[in-house]
């Protein structure tokens, strides 16, 4: 009896861990499914983050980047994943309009940023940790609170791949997606951002090939970063924008919904008339209106920003 009963809690064991193993491949595949899905935003905010780093000393940046990526993580797992599954669960009309104010946000700082260049206007070009740890700390808070608005975009997303889940298969698959997307991001931008020393390392190598790569390399990463600050400042307005249309429309609220539809409409159309291209070219069209909608709303609020200032001032 004993032997058998051994056995038999073997089996027992053996069932469950099989069980196990295929609830792992269940979240394992959700999380992929998921993170796939938010792919286009996680793009977005490895454009955005590195504009945040312009300026910073090199001996900062991987410590700047680091405590970014913490923030990041903190973000996705302490408010944004408890909120999302909370809201879902017992309100989830109010999540498009979290998303909504979330959007509204980014329109804001992408369409500041478009108009203080409009401007004219130049920033004190002094590296952060020459201004003092507290300019530091902006620029973290900074790219943490704007990441805050990418992450629950994000999580929104992962979160509707995997609704037709168990509560506790969803909480698993988001924690995944929380940390692969955390690591891919931060990792790309700590690479990014360090790119520079690769080249000057490269460039004192022996071989004239690998010496000219590590130059070219040099010269062109303030060029690129450059370039990428101009790109993250058009993704703070096309997710922004995308975010707004979305949620205010067919998928979202129902509010308004002649943006989502119209855009979508001429999507559609784009895509059966274009043959190969049509994938691409309704891509941009989407993109395009999203970002125009969001350099729209985000210039209202800032008007509306600077214009309570100057009443104070009158008053």
């Amino acid at each position: 009896m004993a032997i058998g009963g051994l056995i038999g809690l073997l089996d027992d064991v053996a069932a469950l861990a099989k069980l196990t193993a295929a609830s792992l491949d269940d979240v394992s595949a959700a999380a992929g499914r998921a993170t796939a899905k938010a792919a286009g935003v996680v793009v977005d905010d490895a454009a955005v983050t590195p504009q945040y780093l312009h300026g910073v000393v090199a001996d900062r940046e991987l410590a700047i980047v680091k405590q970014i990526a913490l923030g990041s993580i903190r973000n996705k797992l302490m408010f944004i994943l408890p909120a999302a599954l909370l809201l879902n669960h017992f309100l989830p009309g109010l999540l498009p309009i979290i998303l909504m104010i979330g959007g509204t946000y980014l329109a804001f700082e992408g369409a500041e940023k478009v108009w203080h260049k409009l401007s004219g206007q130049h920033d004190d070009e002094k590296p952060a940790v020459e201004k003092g740890p507290e300019a530091e700390k902006k620029i973290v808070s900074g790219a943490i609170r704007t990441d805050l608005i990418l992450s629950a975009e994000i999580m929104v997303i992962a979160l509707a791949t995997v609704s037709h889940q168990g509560l506790w298969s969803q909480l698993a698959s988001l924690v995944v997606v929380a940390f692969v997307i955390t690591v891919l991001v931060y990792g790309v931008v700590a690479l990014l951002v360090r790119m520079d020393d690769v080249g000057l390392k490269l460039a004192q190598r022996d071989h004239s090939g690998i010496q000219a790569l590590g130059r070219g390399l040099v010269t062109a990463m303030p060029k690129v970063l450059a370039t990428i600050s101009v790109v993250g400042t058009i993704a703070m307005l096309w997710v922004g924008g995308h975010i707004l249309m979305v949620n205010l429309g067919a998928e979202g609220t129902g509010w308004f919904s002649a943006p989502y539809e119209w855009v979508h409409h001429i999507e559609l159309g784009i895509r059966e008339a274009a043959g190969a291209l049509g994938g691409t070219l309704s891509w941009s069209f989407n993109t395009l209106c999203s970002a125009v909608i969001g350099f729209l709303v985000g210039s209202v609020v800032v008007g509306v920003l600077h214009l309570i200032p100057a009443k104070k001032t009158h008053t």
